[in-house]
């Protein structure tokens, strides 16, 4: 009997969600640690964003979105600049964080919020809030 194994064949449905949601190939990543190293949140996330990111090639999906680095991530982009295969990782934090607050229902719709608070708030804090805590 002859086995082939094929990319398309080793993509996990989670693997494969977070690839249309970010945009990102997760299977670039080579593991070579550059993302971590810069990662200035690194020293209070769980699991340092290469960790991550095998999770997700792996398919471990509950590890991958109950890990809090997902939530620590400040999308400061320092990961993307040094990465050597051009994998952008807060777009697959982001890509995570959504399908775990998919996963939760966890939503604030816009409309929930104070008008006092929107008017006080700065935009673009309201803007990266509802990018990082709803979907």
């Amino acid at each position: 009997m002859k086995v082939a194994l094929l990319p398309e064949g080793l993509r996990s449905r989670l693997q494969q969600r977070v690839e249309e949601a970010s945009g990102q190939n997760v299977l670039a990543c080579y593991q070579c640690g550059k993302c971590s190293a810069g990662c200035p949140v690194a020293g209070v996330m769980d699991l340092l964003p290469n960790q991550v990111i095998r999770l997700v090639q792996l398919g471990l999906v509950e590890e991958a979105l109950t890990s809090q680095t997902i939530w620590y991530c400040a999308a400061c982009l320092t990961c993307a600049a040094r990465c050597p295969k051009g994998v952008d990782l807060p777009r697959v934090m982001e890509a995570l964080r959504e399908l775990a607050m998919e996963r939760s229902g966890d939503h604030l719709p816009p409309d929930r919020l104070p008008a006092e608070a929107l008017a006080e708030w700065p935009q673009q804090a309201v803007i990266g809030g509802f990018r990082k805590y709803t979907w």
